[in-house]
């Protein structure tokens, strides 16, 4: 009996069962960065394992979800007290993410508002053609914008239990999405300049190809979550999944518009 006693749980947070996946992703980050490291300086089996690596990783990441979304659905494990935890960890995520993007703007104001002599003095320096803001950046905006508030669309059904509606808003949202990435493959393609042509190049395209990156994964991640809603995986009191899915996309949304209105905008229109 006093066996039993000790194994009533009087506290509303889960404890998570032993799990390989730390020690996996460890190890597939790992191979990773050696891999990649000997990928680009030409070694011998560098590609194999970068592979090695990426394949690992994304292993991981279909079975450790997979495990949590099993903990949360079918063995009731996520209570609230675990929930607002999950929350607190999607946030701290997202304020990552900030400080990630900060670094770009950092390098872009620092280059655009005081440009040294050997690009000319000016900004953009002499020989870029900027891109102009009211071409395909616009048109860009006004998609991530409009999958902004489908997204919102989808959020408010779920939450009033329209599994139809949120169904619509959401393969809306990722058709906005696919159309973005789309357009913003075609203008890498007809770009007058590119990544190497100094750092007027490598800023714009570090900041929106990693953005686009982004976008990339919150369209995998608003895609599962359609999947999920389709098989019934969030009621109106648990749907913590999607609202993650949400914030991140929201976040996509802003960093594009502080993208749009420094690098497309303002640096096409004030020149220094």
């Amino acid at each position: 009996m006093k066996d039993k006693a000790k194994m009533v749980q009087r506290h509303p947070f889960h404890l998570v069962d032993p799990s390989p996946w730390p020690l996996v992703a460890a190890l597939g980050g790992l191979s990773l960065t050696f891999g990649g490291v000997l990928f680009m300086h030409n070694y011998k089996g560098g590609g194999e394992l970068l592979c090695l690596g990426v394949f690992t990783i994304l292993y991981v990441m279909f079975t450790w979800w997979r495990d949590v979304i099993r903990e949360g659905l079918f063995e009731g494990q996520h209570t609230s007290a675990v929930q607002q935890g999950l929350r607190m960890g999607m946030i701290l995520f997202i304020v990552s993410e900030i400080m990630f993007f900060f670094a770009f703007f950092w390098a872009f104001f620092t280059s655009s508002i005081s440009p040294v002599f050997n690009i000319g003095g000016v900004w953009p320096p002499v020989g870029i053609d900027a891109i102009s803001p009211w071409g395909l950046p616009f048109l860009n905006t006004i998609l991530l914008l409009s999958s902004g508030a489908s997204v919102t669309w989808a959020h408010h059904a779920i939450v009033a239990g329209f599994k139809k509606e949120a169904l619509q808003g959401l393969g809306v949202t990722l058709a906005f999405a696919i159309a973005f990435t789309g357009m913003q493959g075609i203008e890498y393609m007809h770009a007058p300049f590119g990544m190497s042509d100094g750092v007027y190049g490598s800023v714009f395209y570090m900041a929106t190809g990693f953005h686009g990156f982004h976008v990339i994964i919150g369209t995998i991640f608003l895609a599962i979550c359609t999947l999920r809603l389709y098989w019934d995986h969030f009621s109106r009191q648990h749907y913590f999944g999607f609202e993650a899915a949400a914030w991140y996309w929201h976040f996509v949304d802003v960093v594009w518009l502080f993208l749009f209105l420094t690098i497309y905008w303002w640096g096409f229109n004030v020149i220094v």
